[in-house]
């Protein structure tokens, strides 16, 4: 058993999770701290700020994962296109399983469909959840390219990954209006000043921002094969050319029959924000104990550029400011 005032406590049997869990509680207290967006703390640890849970996640991945070559990461930086992402690559990857009319994404909402990696690393206190997955494993994850081990990154490993990025200033405004769902009622909302503070000083779940980006941007010129790099705002430019630009990556690109047969459409029909928001089991606003987030709290405008309607002209500058200076000389930018 193991158990802290970080963590919640977890039944174990297995040497290696309880060696993990006993070096990460004595890690954390010994980090940087900081206050979180909700009633979390977030901790600095290799560079980024998390809250404990992903901290171990990201131990538990490094000590026990065993990495197959068919397994696929969709990976962002929270409140990035996470759920469109999820469903787009599920969609992709499942399209000869299921009939579009009856699809598993019309029942359920895409995080019950694409795991969060970091977070079911914990499940029943060893790896063999994730090890009963049949292949190909499709796992969602927030956690930097930085911090997941060799064996996974190295380009000889198999494992992809499939990343997403957002224009900062929507980044931040999507995450103040989810982590006010998030605050208990008793508790005053976070303004947008101190969310704007925080996310500046790169103090976010998973940040900095722009370290993050940077990170898997860096890894997709270096190893292609490896790293697909995307933007929301392509996305919601050239949604058919993203598509086939994924499945070519995954090694599954859309064969003529199917291009007459207009599937690359449906599935972008299927995985729009405007589908996904107005399903039934996506407007639900129940909430679990596991989870305090309903599942509407995940769909909240899905737009390119509602930063304008928050931010004041300081807030844009300084912002603008930040990003100019951190993507300097890369070969990528947000405009």
């Amino acid at each position: 058993m193991e158990t802290s005032k970080f963590f919640p406590t977890v039944e174990t049997q297995d040497e290696g999770y309880q060696k993990t869990f006993k070096n990460c509680a004595e890690l954390v207290p010994t980090l940087p701290r900081s206050k979180g967006w909700w009633l979390d703390e977030l901790f600095q640890c290799q560079g980024f700020w998390m809250s404990s849970f992903p901290i171990r996640g990201s131990m538990l991945i490094n000590d026990h994962f065993k990495t197959r070559p068919t397994d696929i990461i969709v990976a962002t930086s929270p409140k990035c296109g996470t759920t469109w992402l999820r469903a787009l690559v599920f969609s992709i990857i499942n399209r000869h399983s299921f009939d579009f009319n009856d699809h598993p994404l019309r029942k359920l909402n895409p995080q019950e469909l694409v795991l969060l990696f970091e977070g079911h690393i914990h499940k029943d206190g060893s790896t063999s959840f994730l090890d009963e997955l049949p292949s190909p494993r499709l796992l969602s994850t927030h956690i930097p390219y930085s911090l997941f081990p060799k064996r996974m990154t190295d380009d000889n490993s198999g494992c992809r990954f499939v990343y997403i990025c957002r224009d900062p200033k929507d980044v931040l405004v999507s995450k103040w209006h989810f982590s006010n769902k998030l605050r208990p009622k008793e508790v005053p909302p976070l303004s947008l000043k101190e969310a704007f503070d925080l996310f500046c000083n790169g103090v976010s779940h998973y940040g900095p921002f722009w370290d993050h980006v940077l990170g898997y941007w860096k890894a997709s010129v270096e190893s292609p094969k490896k790293v697909l790099f995307l933007t929301y705002e392509d996305v919601k430019k050239e949604p058919l050319g993203c598509v086939r630009k994924v499945a070519e990556f995954l090694g599954v690109p859309f064969s003529p029959e199917e291009e007459n047969k207009k599937t690359v459409e449906e599935i972008v029909k299927l995985c729009s924000f405007e589908s996904l928001s107005n399903l039934d089991v996506n407007r639900s606003v129940a909430k679990r104990s596991e989870r305090p987030v309903s599942n509407s709290d995940f769909f909240r405008k899905g737009e390119v550029g509602d930063w304008v309607n928050h931010l004041s002209p300081e807030m844009v500058e300084k912002m603008n400011q930040i990003t100019e200076q951190k993507l300097q000389g890369i070969g990528f930018n947000f405009h």
